[in-house]
């Protein structure tokens, strides 16, 4: 693809960045058949090629329209499209810089701003969601059925193991997993201790980032990014192995840490060593399997499972989870289209409610039509969007393990 780069952007870091990302695109068009919101809106505009060339267009000085906003917005950043894609297009990080200048030209209604800020400031901070959830869950037979459906019951998280091995691992403070679900940390610090692991949490620490990210929330993105950094340093430099994320989601934006730290004279090396040590918990677990899988009580369950678009496209750690559900002994049914995004993608179901849940739809009618007994999954946000649209349980695949190790 030919470029021609407006000078607003031309030679900063992100044009140059985004010109390299379009000069690589060759128009094919494979990614179009693997776009969820392409298949269920049918625009070309609302499939990775269009959004390329809106974006392209936008950079070489067109004026953005709402419109075009509006497109951009649709997009899950699922990133099924870089799996499919055969020139390498890095297309999560285009749509990152493509929506940063459009918001800039374009702005925001008040009611999108008060939206996206609620929606921050709720998520973000601890003790507020913390309360809200535990309300909620106090008044949740009163709830209409939409909100009662996502205020889930609270599932028992056991204890914490208090064993301490010489080898020693940091697990991500996740700014809503812990008031969701605690159960999910606390079983992946089970099945790390049953591996000679202790895992640590580091309360100073918090949010990955990426809901600041992807909101276009720079500098707040930043703020958590160095927290977190300062946080974990000490335990670093004493010799931790890995720093592990139990929610996809989560890993892959600190797997990005080095990337998106770059030009930040102070903290981009460590940003770049934190991305180097940092582990979905599904890499952790597979690394540790060979001892596990023998202290493992089999199973025979019928389970699907749903394999995040951070953890299959984002990461592209395909394969694995299943392997070790099968190694467990689970029936693991046939999935069709496993591939597609279920539609919670962070704040997504929230912001694009009718496309979310006719993926959602989609998704439940796919991972429910062989019969399985529960839903395992490897993301709080799947989690939940899935858990609020069958009462079949959906589980953190951790949880599952942990399970038939106790």
């Amino acid at each position: 693809m030919q470029t021609n780069l407006a000078p607003f952007i031309k030679d900063t870091p992100q044009g140059i960045e985004a010109d390299a990302i379009l000069r690589s695109c060759v128009h094919c068009g494979f990614c179009t058949a693997t776009c969820p919101t392409y298949q269920v809106l049918g625009d070309e505009l609302d499939g990775p090629r269009g959004r390329i060339y809106l974006i392209k267009q936008v950079l070489e000085g067109a004026e953005p329209t709402k419109k075009t906003q509006q497109h951009l917005d649709r997009c899950l950043t699922c990133r099924n499209c870089e799996s499919a894609c055969p020139s390498g297009v890095q297309y999560g990080r285009l749509v990152d810089i493509g929506r940063s200048v459009v918001e800039e030209k374009v702005g925001r209604t008040a009611l999108e701003k008060a939206t996206r800020a609620t929606l921050r400031k709720a998520l973000l901070n601890k003790p507020l969601f913390n309360t809200a959830m535990k309300i909620g869950r106090a008044v949740r037979p009163l709830l209409p059925s939409a909100l009662k459906a996502k205020v889930q019951p609270l599932r028992n998280a056991g204890t914490w193991p208090t064993a301490q091995h010489a080898r020693t691992m940091i697990v991500l403070d996740n700014c809503v997993q812990n008031a969701m679900s605690p159960s999910i940390d606390f079983a992946t610090a089970r099945v790390l201790d049953k591996a000679g692991v202790t895992l640590k949490w580091v309360s100073a620490g918090g949010c990955c980032g990426a809901l600041s990210h992807h909101l276009n929330a720079h500098d707040e993105a930043v703020t958590k990014v160095k927290a977190n950094i300062d946080a974990w340093w000490p335990l670093i430099e004493a010799g931790a192995e890995a720093i592990v994320g139990t929610a996809s989601g989560c890993s892959v934006m600190l797997k990005d840490y080095g990337h998106f730290m770059q030009h930040d004279a102070a903290y981009a090396e460590k940003a770049k060593r934190v991305a180097a040590l940092s582990k979905d918990v599904s890499e952790v677990i597979a690394a540790e399997w060979p001892q596990l899988k023998a202290k493992v009580k089999a199973s025979s369950d019928r389970i699907s499972y749903h394999p995040p678009c951070t953890l299959q496209h984002g990461m592209k750690l395909k394969g694995g989870v299943e392997a070790m559900l099968k190694d467990i002994g689970f029936d693991l049914l046939p999935v069709a289209d496993s591939h597609l995004c279920c539609g919670s993608a962070g704040t997504y179901s929230v912001l694009q409610p009718t496309i979310s849940e006719e993926l959602k739809s989609r998704k439940l009618k796919s991972l429910t039509a062989e019969g399985p007994s529960q839903i395992a999954t490897s993301n709080i946000g799947c989690m939940t969007h899935l858990q609020s649209g069958t009462t079949l349980p959906v589980k953190h695949w951790i949880e599952l393990l942990d399970e038939r190790l106790a």
